[in-house]
């Protein structure tokens, strides 16, 4: 699991691609909306996660708003649930 942008948001499940390079948190906050995250696996910091895109400024109502939201912008995560 990677860092949280804001400790006040609880991440709930993170999802790796098949390379365990990129992720997307899934995570809520203290006013019960969801939101996600995209993280890289920074080889230079002994592969510390480091924020790729900042998706937070959104916020949904639901887990599933939020999950169709990163599938829409992250163009991996979908290879990621057909793996799985």
């Amino acid at each position: 699991m990677s860092r949280r942008i804001d400790k006040s948001w609880l991440v709930f499940r993170s999802i790796e691609n098949a390379e365990h390079d990129r992720c997307v948190d899934l995570f809520s906050r203290p006013d019960g909306s969801f939101g996600f995250e995209e993280f890289r696996r920074d080889v230079e910091d002994a592969g510390a996660w480091t924020p790729v895109a900042y998706y937070s400024v959104a916020a949904y109502s639901s887990v599933d708003d939020a999950l169709k939201a990163a599938a829409a912008s992250v163009a991996w995560l979908t290879e990621a649930f057909e793996g799985r």
